[in-house]
């Protein structure tokens, strides 16, 4: 954490006392912190190795009163916790203390412990939500050092990720679902599928590069581009099934079961409401039976045979071409099954993982918004 602060601190020195009668009336002056004693007063928890700041005057007042308000940019390590990112809040700290004396040399008061926010400039990516200060002693054998702990509650503005990150995701989401809509015989169910997961895998290098790289938390962002790419990989092979479905004939594969011919043709179009795909002709065969006696063959006879092995040709490419209308339909099928399928999984799985977001929102921010204070 990045922070621009003007860090005032004011002590006794009693060398630097004298009469202002003796001097004109003079009351004040101003010295350079490098020319007299200054408390060696440093940030612990700094993260660039940086332990000092901008050296500039002190004010000093007749009655040995030293004030220096220093100015300072601070790095600071903080604990990120990116579970819910970008929803989050965060809490970071800044740890100051004296670097050599111990508390029997240089005792620390804390004057205020709400931060003065006067001159605080906002910041387009965080809002501060409370910022306070307290003061605490760590022990050992022999002494005790005194130090000062600056705690800030910081929140996360949300809008810039979920326009040009969570959006998306969830839109490519759903974009899968279409797959299933789109007909068996065109050629781009595979590509469209293929496209998203490949969107989808930039979004994770993208989210890869904004939050800090931790094996403890998960972010919630990133579990569900996770699920999605499940979803689509899940969708591709389904997408395949059915293809493969939609092009089989009865020169290519077996007769279909009956359970398939009565689950797939009759159950499921009544419960996808979808309507047969053509009128069945159902022909009935009668079988000739001999009259027991050998008839000669006239002319009638031969033309009824020619009918007959027409009728029979007719009817076998009538069969053949309804048993490839029924493999059709029965892709279909599945497309409208696969599309509910996944519609409902694709939006139990969305509230599943970002219901837990907006809990935490309602529960958490709002209170900080109405005056509680955030510990």
């Amino acid at each position: 954490m990045t922070t621009n602060v003007w860090l005032k601190q004011e002590w006794i020195d009693v060398k630097l006392r004298w009469n202002p009668d003796d001097y004109g009336g003079i009351k004040m002056i101003r010295v350079p912190s490098d020319s007299l004693w200054i408390p060696d007063i440093v940030l612990f928890d700094n993260a660039d190795g940086r332990f000092e700041g901008a050296t500039t005057k002190t004010i000093v007042r007749y009655n040995g009163t030293v004030t220096w308000t220093q100015p300072a940019n601070y790095k600071s390590s903080c604990t990120i916790d990116v579970t819910f990112f970008p929803f989050d809040l965060q809490n970071c700290s800044m740890k100051f203390g004296s670097w050599t004396y111990d508390g029997s040399q240089v005792d620390i008061i804390l004057e205020d412990q709400d931060v003065d926010r006067t001159d605080f400039f906002d910041n387009g990516e965080w809002e501060i939500m409370s910022a306070m200060g307290s003061k605490g002693n760590r022990t050992d054998s022999c002494c005790w050092y005194p130090y000062i702990t600056y705690s800030f509650v910081i929140k996360r503005l949300p809008l810039f990720y979920t326009l040009f990150l969570i959006i998306p995701c969830i839109g490519l989401s759903f974009l899968t679902v279409v797959v299933f809509y789109l007909p068996s015989n065109e050629g781009e169910k595979i590509s469209l599928c293929t496209s998203v997961l490949v969107s989808l895998t930039v979004f994770l290098l993208v989210i890869e590069e904004i939050i800090p790289s931790s094996s403890k938390v998960i972010p919630l962002i990133g579990e569900y581009l996770v699920f999605t790419m499940i979803f689509v990989t899940l969708s591709i092979m389904v997408t395949v099934f059915a293809i493969n479905i939609h092009h089989r004939s009865s020169s290519t594969h077996n007769a279909m079961a009956p359970w398939v011919h009565k689950i797939f043709l009759h159950k499921l179009p009544k419960l996808l409401c979808m309507r047969s795909h053509v009128d069945r002709y159902f022909t009935q065969r009668e079988e000739t039976e001999d009259g027991g006696g050998p008839k000669s063959r006239n002319t009638l006879e031969a033309a009824l045979d020619c009918i007959r092995y027409i009728t029979r040709h007719v009817m076998k490419e009538n069969d053949v071409r309804e048993v490839v209308e029924d493999w059709k339909f029965i892709a279909q099928v599945l497309d409208r099954m696969f599309l509910w399928t996944f519609l409902l999984v694709s939006v139990i799985g969305t509230l599943g993982l970002f219901v837990p977001v907006i809990y935490k929102w309602a529960n958490i921010v709002v209170p900080v918004h109405i005056g509680n204070t955030v510990k």
